[in-house]
């Protein structure tokens, strides 16, 4: 069953396509064929964190769980949606439904279907006083292994409620790893210092290592933003000031590039601020929750001017009412200050125009 974040042509399109390449599965867009008969019914919807109920929006879960149910009531329905700690336990006591499971997914933007092949590793989530329920978390995560190409990946059975908690808790320190070397920069910036010698000093400490440490606008995509702030909410009344500081960090990080950029088109006399690129990470193309795209909102409230770089787009198309030009001289004369999360080669000759903070040219 294809249920991800497309529309239902979209739906289509992927169906038709996977049945052209002849692989050893079968596509549907029939929910009523998809569920019939299986074993397992993985759901993997959107979970947009709702900022007035302070959590993530579980209704489509909830939607998708129903329409198994009137097909298949059997089946062992895994939900890989990131969730709040302590919804899958809450929902198999508000529905009466036992057989639900909580495997978390733990894919990077861009790497996805690698680390599907290589995963890092299997977590899954049961309720332990289910002994039924256990052996099907048990077949489920050997199925995810038997799926992979590296065949020693770590499993780990254990409550739901554990497992969502981890993965919370996972993208969290991430982001805290981003943020901590946003702000290692901005520090450097400020005062004159050179950032790529400070990270190479510190990230040759093993216990630190060597990753997550290239500067960015602040982190982005689908799952940090929310993730972070689902977490934050999660402690409610517990004692924390590191979860908060991770989520308004990366607020203050796309503020002071915000003023940089604003300094320097001030400077030059310019208005026009050129976006290179939307994704937030080189080789993607989802722009949701891009880091640049907060920092072109605080842009704009001082009147800034923007055009878009974003080959993914129609040239001539608008973006959140900016005009996308995707001739590269074009965009690169019209703009004043050409501002880029990431940077790739096609910028190596714009340097006079260039702000960006990537130092090491990697995500």
């Amino acid at each position: 069953m294809i249920n991800r974040r497309k529309s239902p042509i979209e739906d289509a399109e992927i169906v038709n396509y996977l049945l052209s390449e002849k692989l050893d599965l079968t596509a549907t867009a029939d929910e009523k064929i998809a569920y019939d008969g299986v074993d397992f019914v993985i759901v993997a919807v959107p979970t947009n964190y709702d900022c007035e109920k302070n959590s993530f929006d579980t209704s489509t879960i909830e939607a998708v769980l129903r329409q198994v149910r009137e097909v298949n009531d059997s089946a062992v329905v895994v939900i890989k949606s990131t969730i709040p700690v302590g919804y899958t336990a809450k929902l198999r006591e508000e529905t009466g439904d036992r057989k639900l499971l909580f495997s978390p997914e733990f894919l990077r933007e861009s790497r996805a279907l690698y680390d599907n092949l290589y995963p890092s590793r299997i977590i899954v989530g049961t309720d332990f006083n289910n002994e039924m329920l256990t052996h099907s978390a048990k077949q489920f995560a050997e199925i995810l292994r038997g799926s992979a190409l590296k065949k020693d990946a770590k499993v780990l059975i254990m409550s739901s409620t554990e497992a969502e908690a981890v993965k919370l808790f996972a993208n969290t320190y991430l982001a805290l790893r981003v943020s901590y070397f946003n702000e290692l920069d901005t520090y450097a910036e400020l005062s004159g210092l050179d950032t790529r010698s400070i990270i190479e000093g510190v990230c040759l400490d093993p216990r630190i290592g060597d990753c997550y440490n290239n500067p960015s606008f602040g982190y982005g995509g689908y799952c940090l933003p929310k993730d972070t702030k689902q977490l934050l909410a999660n402690y409610g009344s517990i004692p924390q000031r590191l979860m908060g500081a991770v989520v308004s960090a990366n607020q203050v990080r796309k503020e002071h590039i915000a003023q940089q950029v604003r300094e320097r088109l001030k400077k030059e006399n310019k208005s026009v601020v050129g976006i290179y690129r939307l994704a937030m990470k080189a080789g993607s193309d989802n722009f949701r929750e891009s880091a640049i795209l907060g920092v072109m909102e605080l842009l704009r409230e001082t009147g800034a001017e923007f055009l878009i770089y974003e080959p993914t787009l129609e040239s001539g198309s608008e973006y959140q009412n900016c005009r996308i030009e995707n001739n590269f001289d074009e965009f690169v004369a019209a703009s004043g200050v050409i501002i880029a999360n990431r940077r790739d080669e096609l910028l190596n000759c714009v340097s006079d125009k260039l702000y960006s903070r990537d130092i090491f040219g990697q995500n």
